[in-house]
């Protein structure tokens, strides 16, 4: 073993030591480095220069080694053997251009210039040895003009009434620094505001900036006229447009009802044009997923209206959706997760979304007779607009949307044969492009218990807190679900930070009429039609987001934490066993299967053959650092650490040394669209083992129980 480990160490520094520049000719180098110092304004950031620099050196990811720049030099450029091999797998190295260094420079410069650092100056200082060229750009920013004064000069009327009226609202005032991109933001947002008033022909070309720094005082005139930059001066007027005729085109073939269409359009005859009108039209009409093109064509039929033509095209309202979550620990226990999802995006006719969804959770050890299974199947209908309230009353470009949804799931374990069926209604959507929202006012879930073995009845017997949570009862309640995100691509490229909030409370409705209610003294609880009702609350709240850092933002580290708690009471002793908390598997705790973590101190409990370990408690913290490798792959190394608790395991110990931690290694594929990931998460601090064993090191890694092996799609977080 350790000439193992020796070897491995000897190739690793072999590889590192290999020659990054024996591929380039005699008159050439490779760019090593680019760095950038600035001075003058430390608000100037190296990350907003760096984007403006026209060659960028090889990317590392360990502490900025590059193995596959060094694998790239193991070819002679010889085109035989495995020369071509290695070129191909390998990286070639970036080869140092003056002339592009002498771009940069420009490109700086300029804009320096546009962000009004019109005294500044850029150089590009350039240092070489053994054919490796570092290249660092000294900015001086200089200093910025601050405004003085500014001196309007707009078209008189009411034109000149909106705009004194929006004075308030405009991005270049008095004391503010003199700046291209000020004026440039300003033109923007005077433009859209303008448009939004019925001015439809006006933009950013009709402003006219003027700055006078000559007389000790920097001056800006502040000009609006008729005409843009591109026209020769006139004596024309501003003219506000209003609509005429709102025409709607589709094929005669698409099954769509016109009354649903004219329903989420906002533009009507006889108003004055809004450019946020057309907008919010085009956005409820695409955000309907019913129309492969929405295209809303605005023009002038003479000198103050418009037409407006809405054209949709037909898209493919059949498909399916699919995904999987697979792991495996040291053990041997093999999990796979897959979930087949149809849709059809247009029902009736009028952007009703109905889904058809089955499900699976497969867990058994290889050469042996245990194993579980898992199946489910649901069906939901979505309709576009809240049931209860008028669409009419809706203002904004998002419409809510009313679920109607009924679900089986079936649990045949070693220990019993289950069954949840279930029906819910709700409300979901979103404000704006990053507040999401799901609202369940009704969430009723019926639980059967069934086929139980004569060990798990005995066990059910001993431990009524286990009973309470398996038992046949009814679940009705109210729930939902609260999600920010500053990016919600499904691959988010740039930095983002996430909120999400899920709550559900059930049986507080039922208990307001418990003195009508049976009591069971045997069940010691009040029945609804025989059977006992859950009372709980149980929320979850997860916080985080990605950072990125490095040469061209080409790294980011990512966190997150997650805190969750669940209270049963009045007629309950816990909650439902489905809605109880877990940890480990492909998105939490990866250095152990799912279900295999805690509570607490708790070992490994002996009431289920396949371990299905829960709590009422959770709380993790994560880390991951991504980085990129190759073509579409990418590496990370994380860390997390956590547990899930019943709250009575707060007395058995002190809290800290409760706490799990984990490390481990994973490889993705990004394709923009998807990213598949694979992750190995190896145990540092198990607390279920005896008390001076808990940390653990690297010889027990690779061990029995010593990690975990996981398949996902999609970031974990």
């Amino acid at each position: 073993m350790k000439k193992a480990k020796v070897s491995i160490l000897l190739g690793l520094l072999l590889l590192a030591s290999c020659s990054t520049t024996r591929s380039l000719s005699e008159d050439q180098s490779r760019l090593a480095s680019n760095s950038i110092q600035i001075s003058g304004d430390k608000k100037l950031s190296t990350n907003e220069v760096a984007q403006y620099i026209r060659q960028e050196p090889n990317r590392g990811f360990l502490f900025g080694w590059n193995p596959f720049l060094s694998i790239y030099n193991w070819s002679d450029g010889s085109s035989k053997g495995l020369n071509p091999f290695w070129e191909k797998i390998g990286t070639a190295p970036v080869v140092y251009d003056e002339s592009l260094t002498e771009e940069s420079v420009l490109n700086i410069s300029n804009h320096l210039q546009y962000l009004g650092y019109y005294d500044s100056s850029v150089k590009a200082e350039v240092s070489g040895k053994n054919k490796k060229v570092k290249v660092t750009y000294k900015v001086n920013t200089g200093k910025r003009h601050r405004i003085d004064e500014i001196r309007y000069d707009v078209p008189q009327g009411e034109f000149a009434s909106f705009f004194y009226a929006d004075t308030v609202n405009t991005l270049v005032k008095k004391g503010d620094f003199l700046s291209e991109s000020a004026l440039e933001a300003e033109t923007v947002r005077g433009a859209a505001y303008f448009r939004n008033l019925g001015y439809y022909d006006f933009n950013k070309n009709n402003y006219f900036f003027e700055a006078d720094t000559l007389s000790g005082s920097t001056v800006l005139y502040y000009r609006i006229r008729p005409y843009t930059r591109n026209e020769a001066a006139n004596d024309s007027e501003m003219t506000r447009y209003r609509f005429r005729d709102v025409r709607i085109h589709y094929p005669k073939d698409m099954r769509v009802r016109e009354n649903f269409i004219r329903k989420f359009n906002v533009i009507k005859p006889g108003e004055v044009y809004s450019e946020d009108i057309v907008n919010k039209t085009y956005h409820r009409l695409s955000a309907l997923n019913v129309f492969n093109n929405v295209n809303i064509g605005v023009n002038p039929v003479d000198s103050a209206a418009l037409s407006c033509d809405i054209s949709l095209l037909g898209t493919d309202v059949l498909g399916f959706k699919t995904n999987i979550e697979m792991s495996s620990n040291s053990s041997g226990l093999l999990a796979a997760s897959p979930q087949l999802t149809l849709f059809h995006k247009n029902l009736f006719g009028g952007g009703e979304w109905f889904n058809i969804g089955f499900t699976g959770n497969w867990q058994f050890m290889p050469g042996s007779n245990v194993g579980s299974t898992e199946l489910g199947v649901s069906a939901s209908l979505s309709l576009p607009q809240a049931l209860g309230y008028s669409l009419d009353r809706i203002k904004g470009q998002n419409i809510p949307r009313t679920e109607i949804r009924a679900s089986y799931n079936y649990q045949n374990r070693p220990e019993y044969r289950r069954s949840v069926a279930g029906v819910s209604l709700g409300y979901t959507g979103q404000v704006g492009q990053k507040l999401f929202y799901q609202f369940y006012p009704l969430q009723f879930n019926l639980v059967k218990l069934y086929g139980i073995s004569d060990s798990f009845h005995q066990t059910l017997t001993e431990n009524p807190y286990l009973w309470d949570s398996f038992e046949d009862k009814i679940d009705l309640g109210l729930g939902g679900m609260l999600y920010y995100a500053s990016d919600a691509s499904i691959v988010p490229k740039g930095n983002y930070r996430f909120l999400k909030l899920n709550f559900d409370s059930s049986g507080n409705l039922i208990s307001l009429f418990n003195k009508y209610l049976p009591y069971n003294e045997t069940l010691n609880s009040r029945t609804l039609f025989g059977l006992p009702y859950y009372q709980y609350v149980k929320a979850e709240l997860q916080l985080g987001g990605a950072f990125r850092f490095g040469w061209n933002d080409n790294q980011a580290l990512a966190i997150r934490l997650d805190a969750a708690c669940g209270w049963a009471y009045g007629n309950s002793l816990s909650m439902p066993f489905e809605k109880q908390f877990y940890g480990g598997g492909a998105s939490s705790m990866r250095g152990w299967q799912v279900r295999t973590l805690g509570p607490g101190y708790e070992q490994q409990n002996n009431y289920f053959i396949i371990p299905s370990q829960t709590g009422d408690l959770k709380l993790e913290l994560d880390a991951e650092w991504r980085f990129p490798l190759i073509w579409k792959l990418e590496g990370v190394l994380f860390a997390e650490a956590g547990n899930i608790w019943w709250k009575e395991d707060l007395d058995k110990g002190p809290f800290l040394p409760s706490i799990a931690a984990d490390w481990g290694t994973g490889l993705r594929v990004n394709l923009d669209f998807i990213l598949l990931r694979v992750d190995i998460g190896f145990k540092t601090h198990d607390p279920s083992r005896e008390e001076g064993q808990r940390w653990i090191g690297p010889k027990d890694w690779i061990t029995k129980d010593g990690f975990a092996f996981h398949f996902g799609v999609g970031y974990p977080f």
